[in-house]
């Protein structure tokens, strides 16, 4: 029987967005979106926070949560404790990282992820979506785009920049849009957050470019769902746009 985890990161103190994840969508909280959304693939789900108002609001919509307290740079590191404390004698196949903004993710690409995960050679593989060069989001730092194979599944590098550069200019062309979603093998997670930040990621501030440059593969699987990851306030009312829909 395969075994798949999900841990979805939650803090409070957001530089951008204080509270976010307690912050309300069409009146559910983010949290409980995520949470309800990643329960419908059928896995093993949990919030892992250090902070008493997400733990009990959690609660009060019955989701499972796990404090984890230690003082952590990043929910990578969060969430390896999570399952080094909690999960590591069950010996998952797999432990999937959802941050907790990404309120539109559903369940089903989940699924998919993990089953495309445990056919694949990748210690680690994450979600990506294709989008059009003519959209404004091709130049907003927010959104990160990764450069990937098609035929391979594999990313070469992810950025905040646009990226591919057209030398000639002029062209509509497909970018992938990398959505916020990693799956590790454990053995891979736990050695991840052991390595110290790299170079690349304290320029782009994208840990992903940490097992870039340590030698890791990443792989990807394209997803058709547009998804709407949260950032900043201003972004709440594009995703409840997105709801409406």
């Amino acid at each position: 029987m395969t075994s798949v985890v999900v841990l979805i990161p939650a803090r409070f103190g957001s530089s951008r967005f204080p509270g976010k994840p307690l912050a309300k969508i069409a009146g559910r909280s983010m949290i409980e979106r995520v949470y309800t959304n990643c329960k419908k693939a059928g896995f093993k789900t949990a919030v892992v926070t250090d902070n008493d108002e997400i733990e009990a609001h959690v609660k009060s919509f019955s989701g499972v949560v796990l404090r984890v307290n230690d003082d952590v740079p990043s929910g990578s590191e969060r969430i390896a404790l999570a399952y080094q404390r909690f999960f590591q004698d069950a010996k998952a196949d797999l432990v999937i990282n959802v941050q907790g903004d990404e309120p539109l993710l559903n369940g089903e690409i989940l699924k998919e992820l993990a089953a495309f995960h445990l056919k694949s050679p990748y210690p680690i593989t994450t979600l990506l979506r294709e989008r059009s060069s003519r959209e404004e989001d091709f130049i907003n730092p927010n959104v990160v785009k990764a450069l990937w194979s098609e035929k391979t599944k594999q990313c070469f590098y992810f950025s905040r920049q646009p990226l591919p550069y057209d030398r000639d200019g002029g062209r509509d062309f497909s970018w992938y849009h990398h959505i916020g979603v990693y799956s590790y093998r454990p053995d891979a997670l736990l050695a991840f957050v052991k390595l110290p930040m790299s170079k690349l990621e304290d320029l782009e501030k994208l840990e992903q470019l940490r097992a870039l440059e340590n030698g890791y593969s990443l792989g990807a699987i394209l997803t058709t769902q547009k998804l709407m990851g949260v950032d900043v306030p201003e972004d709440i009312k594009k995703v409840e746009g997105a709801l409406s829909e």
